[in-house]
């Protein structure tokens, strides 16, 4: 650049000495540096630019490397607590998986204790058809809601309006009473039910009192018939659980029952599942 300007000085000054041809042919290289001077300017300034445009995209991707640097950072992150959470949801499966074992072990060990509840009950209905008879339409044995029961009609155990037991019912409660002594373990509640006509005779005040009374004598002769009377419960039920309508003769006379209900003691059935129970804590 300054030997440019020195060679325009130079120019300048001899023009005064030199001649018009050679004036002429320092002109004309005067403007070839002038030229020179102005595309190299163009030059300069375009190179500033180009630099100023790559200073800002390579401040731009460094800007974007440090994010992607720290998306990444996140990343590891998020991965190390997803696996620190995958591996604690694992072994939460697993304890539940276990627990439902456990469950299912459980339920098949009641379900088993049932089951011979059911046999026992089944043998006993057996038991009772066998000894106390089925073709006697005023004996019914039957099995209700996994309990077993004996109806007898009022008319084999006591007379019309009476709470004493006639002699026709000691051959019936005797056999009741050989079945119930074969079976320690289970209790025995005698219901006494009447129809809805009202009841005053004596001591007793209503239909309540004759079905408790009418109770009370049966349990007593099963006591006299070596019935241990711990397994006896007695119970009335007035006229309040008919098997029918009160509206004729014959379905009170149907209505007037008593009815014996053999059941297992229920304390003696939960110390056979807890049994089981822990018999299964032993396998375990």
């Amino acid at each position: 650049m300054n030997k440019i300007i020195l060679s325009i000085l130079s120019i300048t000054l001899l023009s005064a000495c030199v001649s018009k041809k050679k004036f002429s042919s320092l002109e004309a290289e005067n403007k070839k540096n002038k030229d020179l001077l102005n595309t190299a300017t163009v030059k300069l300034n375009s190179c500033l630019e180009e630099r100023a445009s790559a200073t800002a995209r390579l401040a731009s991707l460094e800007e974007r490397l440090a994010e992607l640097r720290k998306t990444n950072e996140g990343l590891i992150e998020s991965s190390k607590e997803l696996t620190v959470l995958t591996t604690k949801g694992a072994q939460n499966l697993e304890k539940s998986l276990e627990s439902l074992k456990e469950k299912d072990l459980k339920i098949s060990r009641l379900q088993d204790a049932l089951s011979k509840k059911d046999s026992v009950t089944l043998a006993l209905v057996t038991s009772l058809k066998r000894e106390v008879g089925i073709s006697d339409p005023d004996i019914n044995v039957n099995v209700e809601k996994g309990v077993v029961f004996i109806s007898i009609a009022d008319k084999m155990l006591f007379k019309t309006g009476s709470y004493n037991v006639t002699s026709k019912a000691q051959t019936v409660l005797g056999k009741v009473a050989k079945v119930i002594n074969s079976k320690p373990d289970f209790e025995c509640m005698v219901e006494g039910h009447t129809d809805n006509v009202p009841y005053k005779k004596g001591v007793l005040l209503d239909n309540w009192d004759l079905s408790v009374k009418r109770s009370t004598a049966i349990i007593r002769v099963l006591q006299e018939l070596k019935v241990n009377p711990s397994q006896l419960i007695a119970a009335g039920r007035s006229h309040y659980v008919p098997l029918v309508e009160n509206n004729t003769a014959e379905n009170r006379a149907k209505n007037r029952r008593t009815r014996i209900v053999i059941l297992p003691k229920i304390d003696q059935f939960y110390d056979m599942i807890e049994k089981e129970m822990k018999n299964l804590a032993k396998e375990e």
